[in-house]
């Protein structure tokens, strides 16, 4: 299992959408963008987990610098 940290995310993101990024790479075990407790917005960033090591390191290098939603994503 690859936890995969996921930085500069667009504060109107949904786990789901974070989710289907990812899908095309492999097997998504867990997508989660991680919210402020007290505000219930986004914090910009978030987990996906993925269980096979190569669709993750593919998903990776495919991924980071990508545009999603209008930010470049920071992926590793």
């Amino acid at each position: 299992m690859m936890n995969i940290y996921c930085g500069n995310l667009s504060y109107q993101l949904t786990d789901d959408e974070l989710r289907e990024a990812f899908a095309p790479f492999g097997e998504v075990a867990s997508a989660k963008v991680i919210m402020d407790r007290d505000t219930g917005r986004s914090k910009g960033f978030g987990f996906v987990e993925m269980p096979d090591r190569a669709a993750a390191e593919s998903a990776i290098e495919q991924l980071n610098g990508q545009d999603l939603k209008g930010r470049a994503l920071r992926v590793n």
